[in-house]
Protein backbone atom coordinates (compact mmCIF):
# COMPACT_ATOMS: atom_id res chain seq x y z
CA UNK A 1 0.00 0.00 0.00
CA UNK A 2 1.24 3.75 -0.74
CA UNK A 3 1.51 6.65 1.00
CA UNK A 4 -1.21 9.43 -0.80
CA UNK A 5 1.30 11.88 -2.97
CA UNK A 6 2.70 14.72 -1.33
CA UNK A 7 1.30 17.95 -3.21
CA UNK A 8 -2.33 16.34 -3.42
CA UNK A 9 -5.67 17.29 -0.92
CA UNK A 10 -4.92 14.55 1.86
CA UNK A 11 -7.34 11.95 2.11
CA UNK A 12 -10.75 13.35 3.62
CA UNK A 13 -11.92 11.61 7.29
CA UNK A 14 -14.30 12.00 9.76
CA UNK A 15 -13.43 10.00 13.02
CA UNK A 16 -14.84 9.69 16.76
CA UNK A 17 -12.11 11.20 18.98
CA UNK A 18 -11.76 10.34 22.49
CA UNK A 19 -15.30 12.05 23.93
CA UNK A 20 -17.20 10.18 21.05
CA UNK A 21 -16.96 13.68 19.01
CA UNK A 22 -16.74 13.60 15.48
CA UNK A 23 -13.58 15.48 14.17
CA UNK A 24 -13.21 15.77 10.23
CA UNK A 25 -10.35 16.91 8.33
CA UNK A 26 -12.26 19.57 6.85
CA UNK A 27 -12.49 21.75 10.43
CA UNK A 28 -9.48 22.81 9.90
CA UNK A 29 -8.94 23.72 6.01
CA UNK A 30 -8.13 27.26 5.52
CA UNK A 31 -7.53 27.82 9.87
CA UNK A 32 -4.64 25.33 10.48
CA UNK A 33 -2.20 23.15 9.35
CA UNK A 34 -2.87 19.49 10.92
CA UNK A 35 -0.21 16.80 12.09
CA UNK A 36 -1.93 13.47 11.64
CA UNK A 37 -0.26 11.19 12.85
CA UNK A 38 -0.62 7.24 13.28
CA UNK A 39 0.20 5.23 15.73
CA UNK A 40 -0.31 1.90 17.32
CA UNK A 41 -1.83 1.20 20.13
CA UNK A 42 -2.68 4.02 23.13
CA UNK A 43 -0.72 3.06 26.41
CA UNK A 44 2.25 1.56 25.23
CA UNK A 45 5.52 2.84 25.77
CA UNK A 46 6.75 3.90 22.31
CA UNK A 47 3.01 5.22 21.94
CA UNK A 48 3.42 7.18 24.74
CA UNK A 49 6.29 8.82 24.74
CA UNK A 50 5.50 9.79 21.66
CA UNK A 51 2.06 11.48 23.10
CA UNK A 52 3.52 13.06 25.57
CA UNK A 53 6.49 15.09 23.35
CA UNK A 54 3.66 16.14 21.39
CA UNK A 55 1.62 17.25 24.59
CA UNK A 56 4.66 19.25 26.36
CA UNK A 57 4.61 20.81 22.81
CA UNK A 58 2.11 22.33 22.31
CA UNK A 59 2.34 26.20 22.60
CA UNK A 60 5.03 26.05 19.99
CA UNK A 61 2.68 23.89 17.73
CA UNK A 62 -0.18 26.19 18.47
CA UNK A 63 2.14 29.46 17.41
CA UNK A 64 3.28 27.47 14.12
CA UNK A 65 -0.29 27.49 13.20
CA UNK A 66 -0.84 24.18 13.76
CA UNK A 67 -2.65 21.09 15.50
CA UNK A 68 -2.22 17.49 16.81
CA UNK A 69 -4.27 14.48 15.47
CA UNK A 70 -3.48 11.47 16.83
CA UNK A 71 -4.93 8.04 15.56
CA UNK A 72 -4.74 4.45 16.38
CA UNK A 73 -7.36 1.60 16.20
CA UNK A 74 -8.17 1.73 20.11
CA UNK A 75 -11.78 2.01 20.40
CA UNK A 76 -12.17 5.10 21.96
CA UNK A 77 -12.88 4.88 25.50
CA UNK A 78 -9.39 3.74 25.63
CA UNK A 79 -8.52 6.48 23.67
CA UNK A 80 -10.18 8.39 26.53
CA UNK A 81 -8.40 6.53 29.18
CA UNK A 82 -4.80 7.23 27.92
CA UNK A 83 -5.50 11.18 27.53
CA UNK A 84 -6.24 11.59 30.94
CA UNK A 85 -3.71 9.09 31.99
CA UNK A 86 -0.96 11.23 30.51
CA UNK A 87 -2.62 14.70 30.48
CA UNK A 88 -3.10 14.94 26.97
CA UNK A 89 -3.78 17.95 25.16
CA UNK A 90 -5.05 17.36 21.73
CA UNK A 91 -7.70 14.57 20.15
CA UNK A 92 -6.78 11.34 19.96
CA UNK A 93 -9.01 9.45 16.64
CA UNK A 94 -10.22 6.29 16.73
CA UNK A 95 -9.87 3.97 13.69
CA UNK A 96 -11.10 0.45 14.73
CA UNK A 97 -11.86 -0.76 11.21
CA UNK A 98 -8.70 1.39 10.06
CA UNK A 99 -10.27 2.64 7.04
CA UNK A 100 -8.40 5.94 7.48
CA UNK A 101 -4.74 3.64 8.38
CA UNK A 102 -5.75 2.14 4.54
CA UNK A 103 -6.95 4.97 3.08
CA UNK A 104 -3.32 6.84 4.35
CA UNK A 105 -1.07 3.44 3.56
CA UNK A 106 -0.44 2.66 7.11
CA UNK A 107 -1.91 -0.60 7.60
CA UNK A 108 0.26 -3.24 6.48
CA UNK A 109 2.52 -5.92 7.99
CA UNK A 110 4.74 -5.95 11.30
CA UNK A 111 6.67 -8.25 12.78
CA UNK A 112 7.38 -8.22 16.49
CA UNK A 113 9.10 -10.81 18.62
CA UNK A 114 9.10 -13.60 15.36
CA UNK A 115 5.65 -12.74 14.67
CA UNK A 116 3.73 -11.28 11.77
CA UNK A 117 0.87 -9.31 12.27
CA UNK A 118 -1.50 -6.86 10.58
CA UNK A 119 -1.10 -2.96 12.09
CA UNK A 120 -0.49 0.52 12.32
CA UNK A 121 3.39 1.29 10.56
CA UNK A 122 3.75 4.43 12.26
CA UNK A 123 4.13 7.54 10.23
CA UNK A 124 3.27 11.03 10.71
CA UNK A 125 1.38 13.11 7.67
CA UNK A 126 1.54 17.05 7.67
CA UNK A 127 -0.93 18.81 6.32
CA UNK A 128 -1.16 22.46 5.31
CA UNK A 129 -4.08 24.83 5.44
CA UNK A 130 -4.95 23.79 1.95
CA UNK A 131 -5.93 20.77 2.50
CA UNK A 132 -2.60 19.44 0.73
CA UNK A 133 -0.20 16.90 1.80
CA UNK A 134 2.81 18.78 2.63
CA UNK A 135 5.25 16.08 3.78
CA UNK A 136 5.47 12.20 4.92
CA UNK A 137 7.44 11.00 7.82
CA UNK A 138 7.30 7.60 7.53
CA UNK A 139 10.50 7.30 9.97
CA UNK A 140 9.78 8.39 13.41
CA UNK A 141 11.57 8.34 16.01
CA UNK A 142 9.11 8.37 19.18
CA UNK A 143 11.43 10.72 21.74
CA UNK A 144 12.16 13.61 19.02
CA UNK A 145 8.64 13.06 16.98
CA UNK A 146 7.53 16.74 18.27
CA UNK A 147 10.53 18.89 17.51
CA UNK A 148 11.20 16.77 14.07
CA UNK A 149 7.66 17.90 13.41
CA UNK A 150 7.82 21.46 14.84
CA UNK A 151 11.30 21.91 12.59
CA UNK A 152 9.43 20.50 8.89
CA UNK A 153 6.58 22.80 9.37
CA UNK A 154 9.38 25.96 9.70
CA UNK A 155 11.45 24.34 7.07
CA UNK A 156 8.22 23.93 4.59
CA UNK A 157 7.03 27.81 5.58
CA UNK A 158 4.18 26.53 6.81
CA UNK A 159 3.64 28.71 9.68
CA UNK A 160 2.57 31.75 8.28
Amino acid sequence: MAFPKVGNMAPAFTLLNQKGEKVSLKDYKGSKNVVLYFYPKAMTPGCTVQACGIRDSKAQLSRLKTVVLGVSPDPYARLEKFRDKQGLNFDLLSDEDHKIAEKYGVWGLKKFMGREFMGILRTTFIIGKDGRLKHVMDKVNTKTHHDDVAALIKELKLNK
